[in-house]
């Protein structure tokens, strides 16, 4: 087993840390099947320390039918024997450790895998049995139960609920899936389900994992009493605020987050836990409560556009949310369900980007350039930011949107359960390019599981590793500096021009971003790092300076 031992008594490291997301099968394949795995994770420790931050975040890695990208999990306290096992588990941990880095794991608790003992052991059992209460099983309406309980409708498709199909073969009962059929989902007023799910944080917690990223955190407690409402979508915008929604962000889930508290804090340093949940902003402080789970997302930038007032009034009211829950805010610029911001900032605003993936990435026309430097300003601009910095995988590669990956290739569920109207995530989830060539830019020593674009070739590591100005070259610079000028988490902004984001940190640490066009006069001090060459002296547009006075 390996412990935290060298990282106890600092409680407070998590509040301005730098966490770097890994995809486990798109890093890096160890065996050449195709698909990454948990020695791949632990081979690339070097660079994740070269690179600079404070931790990393592995998203689902265990036992799944890929159904939906790992996140139907089949068995929550072990590792997917396609990925590796415990042992090789272990020997991450401890490899990660070594370097001082800590180690988050995805943790998905609103729903697992069809293939899960518990589902499979409710399927054979009758109704109203214990095994179906672990889930949420109903009757059908019609006069043979034909027709669903209701019409609420999935996330990856119309409908919500899926009839089981009885031992002898006769049509049974349905049951209540939000995402894929394939992951339905746990019936939290069970005090199995709630109990089995603290012997999962302890059994990762006692491995050396240091933090958790709750999916769906939202999502766990449901009143499932008739008559159901009518539910048109699952946009934010429909959640009240007063936690009466039959399906997310009722107010009973902190019940479950300050149980799962109390097994943190019996750590040391306590583990941390970081929230995603899609919640009215006012309501995101309690997630973030040092009574529950400690941190949330703020998922804010994924939406802004590129603007100096969008920016500054996002910072500003993430800001006071952070201090009003006790937490440090986080900032994410891209993760594995959105379109890589490299690509965002360089399409036109109001871009509908489903629509855009559909054409291939070709209408409207992608501009690389003005992408990656508003993507690296935005970069440098986040990391001077308090708080917490989540970056994703490749994004310090400058990579863009693979967007013309062909039908035939898709795997996310999204594509398959809509209709093929929408090409879902896999874009951002292509594997890592390495090397310069071989048969998967040295993701590993056969085909990847989604096919790279040629284009890989002059974003891999390698070549990077040879630009001066490339931008893995500018993270592991700033990352470097970051370190070396943070201090609290006070942040006082400047007077500036309409199109500049101009704020101060303890130290003498001056951010300014320039989201204009025509470059700008810097103030007084001296320049320690931008995000582009200057321009006589000047910051050019679509660029980020750090001056220490």
């Amino acid at each position: 087993m390996s412990d935290s031992v060298f990282l106890a008594g600092d409680e407070n490291w998590w509040r301005q840390a730098v966490v770097y997301q890994v995809y486990p099968r798109s890093f890096k394949d160890s065996n050449g099947d195709g698909l990454g795995d948990i020695k791949g994770i632990t081979s690339k420790v070097d660079y994740i320390a070269e690179l600079g931050v404070d931790a990393i975040w592995l998203s689902p890695f265990y036992p799944s039918a890929l159904a939906d990208g790992g996140y139907d999990v089949a068995d929550y306290r072990d590792v997917d024997p396609k990925l590796g096992s415990l042992a090789d588990f272990d020997e991450m941990i401890k490899a990660y450790h070594s370097k001082g880095i800590r180690v988050f794991v995805d943790v998905v608790p609103n729903h697992s895998s069809d293939l899960h003992v518990w589902f499979q052991e409710a399927l054979a059992s009758e109704p109203g049995s214990a095994a179906r209460d672990r889930y949420i099983f109903r009757d059908g309406k019609g006069e043979n139960g034909e027709l669903a309980p209701n019409d609420w409708p999935s996330h990856f498709g119309p409908t919500a609920w899926t009839r089981t199909t009885n031992p002898d073969g006769t049509p049974g009962q349905w049951y209540l899936h939000l995402f894929a059929p394939e992951q339905p989902d746990f019936n939290w007023d069970n005090q199995e389900v709630i109990d089995d799910f603290k012997k999962t944080m302890r059994f990762w917690s006692d491995r050396g994992v240091d933090g958790f990223r709750i999916d769906v955190a939202h999502a766990l407690k449901k009143d499932m009493s008739e008559p159901y409402p009518y539910i048109e979508n699952y946009d934010v915008k429909h959640i009240p605020l007063d936690g009466s929604h039959h399906l997310f962000d009722r107010d009973d889930v902190m019940e479950i987050y300050r149980g799962w508290r109390e097994i943190f804090n019996s750590y040391d340093p306590p583990r941390v836990a970081v929230a995603e949940a899609w919640v009215p902003a006012a309501r995101r402080p309690r997630y973030a409560s040092p009574e529950t789970l400690g941190q949330a997302f703020n998922f804010d930038l994924l939406a802004a556009p590129w603007s100096a007032r969008k920016f500054k009034k996002s910072i500003e009211f993430n800001l006071d949310l952070s201090e009003k829950s006790g937490s440090s805010s986080t900032w994410v610029l891209s993760n594995h369900d959105v379109i890589r911001h490299a690509t965002r900032y360089g399409l036109p605003k109001k871009t509908d980007y489903e629509k855009w993936v559909m054409t291939d990435g070709t209408s409207p026309e992608l501009d690389r350039e003005l992408g990656l430097s508003r993507a690296r300003a935005a970069t440098m601009l986040v990391l001077a930011l308090p708080g917490s910095t989540y970056m994703y995988q490749g994004e310090e590669l400058g990579l863009f949107e693979v967007a013309d990956l062909p039908g035939q290739v898709l795997q996310d569920p999204i594509w398959l359960r809509d209709g093929k109207t929408r090409k879902g995530r896999d874009g951002c989830r292509v594997p890592l390019p390495w090397e310069k060539g071989g048969s998967s830019f040295g993701f590993g020593t056969g085909s990847a599981h989604l096919p790279q674009p040629a284009w890989f070739a002059g974003y891999s590591v390698e070549f990077e590793e040879a630009q001066e100005d490339s931008t893995l070259k500018l993270y592991r610079a700033a990352l470097k500096l970051r370190k070396e000028l943070l201090t609290d988490e006070n942040l006082e902004f400047v007077d500036s021009k309409r199109k500049v984001v101009h704020f101060v940190r303890p130290n003498g640490w001056h951010n300014i971003t320039n989201f204009g066009k025509k470059p700008i006069a810097l103030p007084a001090g001296s320049v320690q790092l931008t995000s582009a060459p200057l321009v006589d002296g000047k910051l050019p547009g679509n660029a980020t300076a750090w001056i220490t006075e």
